[in-house]
């Protein structure tokens, strides 16, 4: 596998700073993907591990600071789309984006479903933002959204920070993988996203039919 440009030099950067702003620096990068999903956290996870390994940062510490400011910022923008939402789809862009009938149907599926549609997609690139928001707008309560969310985020941060300490010796082909990985994840959330267009294009269609 090629190396990652540039990694050994931020390794360098991070151990020679003090361990607090490595933390923050975490912790910023992990809580970052719910505003710019095309940032992962996942990488600042790893290079956490990798800074555990080699006697920086504890272990305990980098998954806490992932795990809190990655699910306390999705819950955050959950918060911000389930006050806002109804208002915002009242207006005219917000019915071009959901009509009410749509916005009925979304609801009645995360009422049924959405425990386990939040905890899935928090291992999808992209999705483990558009999700919870979505959960937001549909009205979800905001614990049934938290137990989901935060249960997939601790794990999966977990895992990713068991990997990166299992191969902090081989970091660039770590990341190189990893982006591998999430490169096909994204094609799995690709695919998801198209099902949901199709199902946004064919109640419009439906909607149509009804009032013809």
């Amino acid at each position: 596998m090629p190396e990652v440009p540039g990694v050994q030099a931020l390794l360098d950067f991070l151990l020679g700073i003090p361990e607090v702003i490595a933390y923050t620096i975490i912790a910023l990068g992990s809580a970052l993907e719910n505003l710019f999903p095309p940032v992962p956290s996942d990488t600042f996870v790893v290079l956490g591990a990798v800074l555990a390994d080699r006697g920086s940062l504890e272990p305990a510490g980098v998954l806490l600071a992932a795990w809190v400011a990655n699910a306390g910022g999705a819950m955050c923008v959950f918060g911000l789309a389930r006050r806002h939402g109804p208002a915002m789809f009242r207006t005219r862009w917000g019915r071009r984006l959901l009509r009410p009938h749509q916005l009925d149907r979304m609801s009645r599926f995360y009422e049924r479903h959405g425990l386990w549609a939040i905890f899935f997609s928090r291992c999808l690139p992209v999705l483990r933002v558009i999700v919870p928001t979505f959960a937001g707008f549909a009205g979800l309560g905001a614990v049934r959204a938290l137990v989901p969310l935060v249960t997939a985020s601790l794990l999966w941060n977990a895992l990713m920070l068991s990997g990166g300490i299992l191969a902090s010796r081989n970091v660039d082909r770590l990341l190189d993988l990893l982006g591998r990985v999430n490169a096909w994840l994204l094609v799995v959330a690709a695919i998801v996203l198209g099902v949901v267009l199709g199902w946004w294009i064919r109640s419009r269609r439906e909607e149509r039919e009804e009032e013809e």
